[in-house]
């Protein structure tokens, strides 16, 4: 079965996938223009979304450095804090987080 708003969202879905995986946030915009000339209204959410913050998404796509390590650790004590809500009181806290 042929389904060209199937095909024209694959087709998005992995240019998308090209740029994260291969740094290419120069393409944004390109993709951003390709994106609204399909009546495709899921990605046109995703578009607005991303246009709110073109040049942080750009620069997210470009750069080599991140934040996940430190992302990695704000995550981990965020579950910690979950894990102990309601258990013990907010001196158990910082010793649970030094000894995990």
């Amino acid at each position: 079965m042929n389904c060209p708003e199937i095909d024209a969202l694959a087709r998005h879905v992995r240019s998308f996938a090209t740029m994260l995986t291969e740094r290419q946030g120069e393409r944004l915009p390109n993709w951003l223009a390709a994106v609204r000339r399909d009546d495709l209204p899921s990605l046109h959410t995703l578009a607005a979304g991303i246009d709110r913050d073109r040049e942080a998404v750009i620069a997210g796509l470009t750069r080599t450095w991140n934040s996940g390590v430190v992302e990695g650790h704000v995550n981990r004590i965020t579950t910690l804090k979950r894990q102990m809500f309601g258990r013990a009181g907010f001196a158990l806290l910082p010793k649970r987080i030094l000894l995990s």
